[in-house]
């Protein structure tokens, strides 16, 4: 019976990283690349070298590269220990020499951009830190052992996070993926589910994660995944709606902008002022929301006009560097020009939208900003 157990688990795990590459995904869901992430970094973490070498396969299938692969085994140290990284990079490593007998040129991917000359890894460690958890960590264990304090902020979040081949989103994910495979570290791993949702995983993506989980490690850790998922969300929710509640916002915050949602990530609030002469709503962005790219059409006149009321946001052009905005700036957006904007990932962002009279006036939405482009801004 425990045979067929674990050739159960083996074929579901696999079964789940199977994906059709060229299946396009939505953002609610994640790829077929997420997943081997996640599978690779929980059978690395969890010891399971033989499981972990079809992992490996099928991650390099999915598009995984080289390198992307090497600093996901790395990271593996950091949480459950030098053996376990170092057992899965030589697994690793075999894997690619017998793909390359057999005439497989795996792509090696992207290598690391230098790190910052005039700072030391504390310095820049410590301010990464920050910028995930949205706050300083300090206190407590830190204060009671300050060495560890600083290898973390020093060695983890400065020499590994700041290694761009994977994003700081890529590393959420696989942090929480190590630590749902290891007994007791429940605290942990909400701690960092709750930092999953700050860089942008999704509810339901967090969710699809423990299923992975449970195919690669078993229904005992998927279910535990499932169970602190659920509440790191009910945190979230509670925390956000006192934090609503306690906003300041000129023209008040709205209702929940539901005719708009499918062309914004994450929730936006709309109050619509006036319809007379020019049409003019305030619109209110929750942390790290964004609208999709789109364009104003007009054959004479149009485009829009935004005047920053409340917190900070950022405002981008195609083919330009994103502008940082805050109370008080004012943006001139021509008809024509494909842009989006929307709040900074730590900040509620309103601003006003006068829509400038147009004839034959039209609103053309385009996809969805991406998590890797918009979270670079925050670097």
């Amino acid at each position: 019976m425990k045979v067929l157990n674990a050739i159960a688990i083996i074929l579901v795990c696999i079964g789940m990283l199977g994906v059709n590459m060229k299946a396009q995904a939505s953002e609610n869901v994640l790829t077929a690349k997420e997943k081997s992430m996640i599978s690779i970094s929980s059978l690395t973490a969890k010891g399971n070298l033989r499981d972990l070498e079809k992992a490996l396969e099928q991650g390099l299938k999915n598009g995984l590269t080289v390198n992307e692969i090497k600093e996901l085994l790395v990271q593996v140290y950091a949480y459950a220990g030098f053996p376990r990284s170092l057992n899965g990079l030589a697994a690793f490593s075999a894997v690619l020499e017998k793909r390359k007998a057999q005439g497989t040129n795996d792509v090696i991917g992207k290598t690391a951009s230098p790190v910052p000359a005039n700072q030391t890894s504390l310095e820049f460690g410590t301010a990464n830190q920050t910028k995930l958890f949205g706050r300083e960590v300090k206190g407590g264990l830190y204060d009671f052992a300050p060495q560890i304090d600083q290898y973390l902020k020093a060695h983890l979040f400065g020499d590994i996070f700041q290694r761009d081949v994977l994003t700081w989103k890529d590393r959420e994910l696989i942090t929480v993926a190590i630590l749902a495979g290891i007994d007791d570290v429940d605290p942990q791993l909400q701690a960092h589910l709750a930092t999953c949702v700050k860089v942008g995983w999704t509810h339901e993506q967090l969710f699809e994660y423990a299923d992975v989980i449970g195919g690669c490690l078993g229904k005992k850790y998927g279910s535990n995944a499932k169970k602190q998922i659920g509440i790191v969300l009910k945190q979230t929710a509670v925390s956000r709606e006192e934090e609503m509640n306690n906003l300041d916002i000129p023209f008040g915050l709205g209702e929940f902008n539901k005719a708009y949602a499918q062309y914004f990530k994450g929730n936006s609030y709309l109050n619509m002022l006036t319809k007379e002469q020019v049409a003019v709503a305030n619109v209110t962005f929750e942390p790290a929301c964004r609208n999709n790219w789109h364009i104003h059409h007009a054959e004479q006149g149009g485009g829009q006009i935004l005047l920053c009321t409340f917190g900070e946001g950022w405002y981008q052009e195609w083919g330009k560097e994103a502008r940082s905005l805050r109370a008080g700036d004012v943006v001139n957006i021509p008809a024509g020009v494909k842009h989006w904007h929307g709040a900074k990932k730590d900040s509620w962002f309103t601003h006003i939208a006068i829509e400038v009279p147009a004839k034959n006036g039209s609103n053309e939405w385009l996809e969805p900003v991406s998590d890797e482009d918009y979270l670079n801004l925050h670097k």
